[in-house]
């Protein structure tokens, strides 16, 4: 399952709120809320994540057996 609960904490980091990503990285609500619900996303959209958030893919998300 995928997870991105390692999102979240970076964006605490980061000093970082949901609606301040999505306006950087130019994603939809439905998106955010796809990553909300721990929905897989496009990999593009997560390599945008991780150069906003100057961050590795591993802090952002997780895969949970």
């Amino acid at each position: 399952m995928i997870c991105y609960d390692r999102l979240w904490k970076t964006l605490i980091d980061n000093h970082m709120n949901k609606t301040e990503l999505r306006d950087r990285i130019g994603i939809s609500n439905a998106t955010l809320a796809k990553l909300g619900k721990n929905e897989p996303v496009n990999l593009k959209i997560i390599e945008s994540i991780c150069q906003a958030l100057q961050c590795g893919i591993e802090d952002v998300v997780e895969i949970k057996l």
